[in-house]
């Protein structure tokens, strides 16, 4: 492996021939692929962990590697680390680890704030790329929602990750006792009650890469999603795991009693594929109902639920059936040409080729599950020897896996990318750090809101407030009314005027405050139309705000973003003039953020 930060050189010879060895193993499932085709040149055949002894290949991209190993580090400490923290777990010069996040930060992947480093939503780019190319989440979550509505239990679908599975949807129940696991999170199969269903699918060699795994981690410290064993597993919980995947083969269904961690229980049914293998139609997920003791036993999961989780399962698989493939579409081009600019701008900071092999990631999607190399180079607009090597690392890393065509398609594994901690995000926790900016830039406080449930009141979500002898103080939670306030305006304007109604009691809370509901109406139909309220000196004497629309995937008005100051140190026409682009500016990227985080998860707005 070259040590040069921006990797060796291409080889003459790297722009034809096959990237890979056409017989290494999927990583999606865990089977061997075909066995019948000769290995060709520039294999690269990799285990899970490259690090576990593994040779890295001589065309393999030294930063892409180190790019990848900070962003699984990050994802390991959930979400957050410091410079040094990086340094220690990666084992790379503080020079690298620096450079490293200063290209993911322009990427907008992380965000550097003092000395430490925070996982961005926009990371979540590269696991929607999988979820998308996957299409069963899109597929079957509404199914899966469902029923956990149906059970008012929690319900997942997973995928097999070699020896492991991978959640892709998570339905879950909030209450106090609540099931933790997240998108992306990665579990030992032995300890789930997908696992044995995966399992029955398992080669020989399969199972002998689980008992390696199993030998050189006993406990399943690597596995950070689950607790780790307090012992060490021995030949017993290995003929248990057999035992357990004969009974998911002749069942079609698995249980996990209390495997994971105490209390905890689940029942598990294989979603077969439509296309059969000869007689054979092998699962592409389990879908499972997760509950705990308190609620259900194992032997009540089975007797009582099993038998709606299976009547799901079958919609499901008649979904898969139905649904006709995505038309290709147009396939993104260029998707690397910024990459050249930045270079320029931030000079040796930006290490290019990490930024590049990153781009490589997102040319896959919806319509797009397969790509060739030359497909590839030409979504990135890379050299097609760029794009190999790329590939190259990325199949020694398991994040891609060859196809029998000559193509390559993403594995789950891509979802270790940051996925599990920036899963769980909130509007809030997304808006935050652009507030910060916006504080920064325009020297006023800034804030968050959303509607209440009743439409009364707005509740306010996040805040930055700014450093003046005088200035707005307003705490979290804080609720106003909606008709008086720049934000609730920005919030109702988004109500069908006519069908959802006004407030009720408009007071009047000064001189100025509209308490006519016809003008009111009138004002709300103008915010609407111009995007953005301006309230002068109607919820309080001397307090002046301006607000702007924060919109969801569909385009509705979820959240309002204002500024508010003292009417001294801003004229109305300095609010439009000044103000109004920043906020808007913001808004767009809180929203750019807020699209990606919500493309197959839920994010809560408060």
């Amino acid at each position: 492996m070259n040590d040069d930060p921006e990797g060796p050189a291409p080889s003459a010879d790297e722009d034809g021939g096959p990237v890979h060895d056409a017989g290494a193993p999927a990583g999606s499932g865990g089977q061997a692929a075909d066995a019948g085709r000769a290995p060709v040149e520039g294999s690269v055949r990799e285990s899970a962990t490259p690090a576990r002894g593994s040779t890295t290949p001589d065309e393999a991209v030294t930063p892409l590697i180190r790019g990848i190993a900070v962003l699984r580090e990050l994802t390991e400490a959930d979400g957050t680390l410091s410079l040094s923290g990086l340094e220690r777990a990666t084992r790379l010069a503080r020079s690298t680890v620096d450079r490293i996040t200063a290209t993911l930060a322009r990427m907008g992947y992380v965000r550097v704030d003092g000395r430490d480093v925070h996982l961005s939503p926009r990371l979540m780019e590269l696991g929607n790329a999988y979820l998308a190319a996957l299409r069963l989440p899109a597929l079957l979550a509404a199914r899966a929602d469902a029923l956990a509505d149906e059970l008012d239990e929690s319900v997942s679908l997973a995928v097999a990750d070699r020896d492991g599975i991978r959640f892709i949807h998570q339905a879950t129940r909030r209450r106090a006792m609540s099931l933790s696991f997240r998108i992306g999170d990665l579990l030992p199969a032995e300890r789930t009650a997908p696992g044995p269903l995966f399992a029955t699918e398992w080669t020989a060699t399969d199972w002998q890469r689980w008992r390696e795994r199993r030998a050189s981690d006993p406990r399943d410290l690597s596995f950070t999603a689950v607790p780790p064993r307090k012992y060490g597993a021995d030949a017993r919980d290995d003929e248990t795991f057999a035992s357990r995947t004969q009974e998911a083969a002749a069942n079609g269904w698995a249980l996990d009693d209390q495997l994971i961690e105490p209390g905890l229980v689940a029942v598990s049914v294989p979603v077969r594929s439509p296309h059969a293998v000869g007689d054979h139609r092998p699962p592409v997920c389990v879908a499972s109902v997760v509950s705990h003791t308190s609620r259900h036993t194992a032997r009540s999961l089975r007797t009582t639920l099993l038998p709606r989780l299976q009547a799901a399962v079958t919609q499901m698989e008649q979904e898969l059936d139905r649904t006709p493939p995505p038309p290709p579409g147009t396939p993104p081009s260029n998707l690397a040409l910024w990459t050249g600019a930045s270079k320029q701008r931030l000079g040796r900071d930006f290490i290019e080729s990490l930024a590049r092999g990153l781009t490589v990631l997102t040319a896959f999607g919806e319509g797009r599950p397969e790509l060739t190399l030359t497909e590839v180079a030409q979504a990135t607009g890379l050299a097609r020897a760029t794009a190999r090597r790329a590939l190259i690392t990325y199949e020694h890393l398991d994040l891609v896996t060859p196809t029998g065509d000559r193509a390559f398609t993403l594995t789950p594994r891509v979802l270790s990318l940051g996925f599990p901690p920036l899963s769980r995000t909130t509007l809030p926790d997304i808006a935050h750090p652009h507030l910060s900016d916006l504080t920064s830039r325009i020297h006023e406080s800034t804030s968050l809101a959303v509607l209440s449930e009743s439409g009364e009141e707005i509740q306010y979500t996040a805040r930055v407030a700014t450093g003046r002898v005088m200035s707005v103080n307003i705490t979290l939670g804080t609720r106003l009314p909606a008709y008086a306030t720049a934000l609730g305006r920005v919030l109702l304007s988004d109500r069908a005027i006519g069908q959802a109604p006004l407030p009720h009691d408009l007071r009047p809370l000064t001189p100025h405050t509209i308490t006519d509901k016809e003008r009111l109406t009138h004002t709300l139909t103008s915010v609407r139309s111009q995007g953005y309220a301006l309230v002068d000196e109607e919820l309080e004497e001397g307090l002046r705000s301006i607000a702007v629309p924060i919109r969801d995937r569909s385009g509705r008005v979820v959240a309002a973003l204002n500024t508010a100051m003292h009417a001294s140190r801003h004229s109305l026409r300095e609010c439009v003039t000044d103000l109004l682009p920043e906020l808007t500016a913001t808004a767009t990227r809180i929203e750019s953020d807020l699209h990606t985080a919500a493309r197959f998860t839920h994010v809560p707005l408060t």
